[in-house]
């Protein structure tokens, strides 16, 4: 590096074969490294020439590098800001495969319990499902003197559906029965029994209600003998207890002989009769509302006939059938179809239905709960018209 002097004033070349850095000036600036194609080993750098010459050319270049109002960003600096959006992406990209899979699991739930319901209504509409005797699982409530509580009513009449209203009053039976050929068979083993069993006491309470003209739940129609009763829910056994005898005694000795022909709804409690005024009053002053009792199912003595009854509406393609004056409590009926023998479901109005005809107007087979068995050939569909048999359960 060579120096020379200029009006006493020392002057600085660079060495453009070994790049060395100029040092220091004495006015305090830095040197700027020859980048210009200009800058050679005859021109100085203390020269004021040379310096606005240098820095003429340096501006342009700082212009394309680096303009003077851009932000300063380097290398590194760029890759993390697009690492950064880059995460923030596949974020996004997670969040939408998430919530799409839970939207799909949820659709493709909710699509097979429609399926499921869809089905079970299905064969629930299908199905024609019997009322099938079976063993009770409870024994007959024995209670004390219970809280008094409000009387509960027997109803009325039971609420159907998909059948035609009965008629209240009963029609009067033929004069020419249209039963050809009765047969009487006993079973050799006895029907099963319902919670009502034959030489078994109930405890429970009798309460009082006005019966009317005694007709019920168990659609009878109107009674000439007003000795009735209404049966607990639970006894009742959608319409199981229908027909039964059953004697009735107190604490005091007084007894009376009903026939269950009405249903006592809720909250009447196993055990517990709901007797007519006529009845009560064999029992107690019906003004006592409620007293202790105990009853037994009887098989009494009658002179009255079995009688069946084809509900209004039946026809060869539906039909519903009743039987009425039995002395016995009604296990099944069944009806013949073909070479063999069909149980029809029981109501809990008390008729027995053939939903699709099958076997309406031929010949009936009833059983009692003792097993006995009548056949009774060549009954001819006449609805809501009573038409006697002849013939009667043995008495036990």
């Amino acid at each position: 590096m060579a120096a020379t002097g200029t009006g006493g004033l020392p002057t600085f070349r660079i060495d453009l074969r070994t790049g060395a850095t100029p040092p220091r000036l004495g006015v305090g600036r830095r040197p700027v490294a020859c980048q210009l194609s200009s800058c050679g080993p005859d021109r100085t750098l203390g020269d004021p020439h040379e310096q606005s010459r240098a820095k003429r050319f340096r501006q342009p270049f700082r212009s394309l590098w680096q303009p003077n109002d851009a932000p300063s960003i380097r290398p590194f600096e760029r890759t993390g800001m697009k690492t950064a959006r880059q995460a923030a992406r596949q974020r996004r990209r997670r969040h939408r495969l998430i919530v799409g899979i839970t939207a799909a699991l949820a659709t493709a739930g909710v699509v097979v319990s429609l399926m499921v319901a869809s089905l079970s209504d299905h064969e629930t509409d299908a199905a024609v499902v019997a009322v099938a005797p079976g063993t009770p699982t409870e024994t007959p409530a024995t209670t004390g003197t219970p809280a008094p509580t409000p009387t509960p009513t027997a109803t009325a009449k039971p609420t159907s559906t998909g059948t035609p209203t009965p008629t209240a009053a009963a029609s009067k039976a033929s004069a020419r029965p249209s039963a050809t050929r009765t047969d009487r068979t006993t079973s050799t083993s006895a029907a099963p029994a319902g919670r009502i069993r034959p030489s078994t006491t109930y405890r429970g309470v009798a309460t009082v209600y006005q019966a009317g003209n005694g007709d019920g739940a168990c659609l009878f129609g109107a009674s000439d003998d007003m000795m009735i009763a209404a049966m607990n829910t639970t006894d009742y056994e959608s319409s199981r207890a229908c027909g039964a005898y059953v004697l009735v005694r107190t604490a005091n000795g007084n007894s009376v002989t009903v026939r269950i022909t009405n249903e006592c709804p809720l909250p009447c409690a196993p055990g517990q009769l709901d007797l007519s005024e006529q009845a009560f009053a064999k029992l107690g002053d019906p003004k006592l509302g409620r007293i202790p009792i105990s009853w037994t199912l009887i098989s009494p003595t009658t002179s009255q006939k079995i009688s069946l009854r084809y509900k209004a509406g039946s026809s060869q393609y539906w039909c519903a059938l009743q039987v009425i004056g039995h002395r016995n409590p009604i296990a099944r009926l069944d009806i013949r179809v073909g070479a063999g023998w069909r149980q029809l479901p029981r109501t809990d109005y008390d008729y027995f239905l053939s939903s699709d005809g099958g076997g309406c107007g031929g010949a009936v087979r009833i059983t009692d709960i003792y097993g006995e068995r009548l056949t009774v050939g060549g009954m001819a569909i006449r609805p809501d018209v009573v038409q006697a048999t002849g013939v009667q359960f043995a008495r036990h």
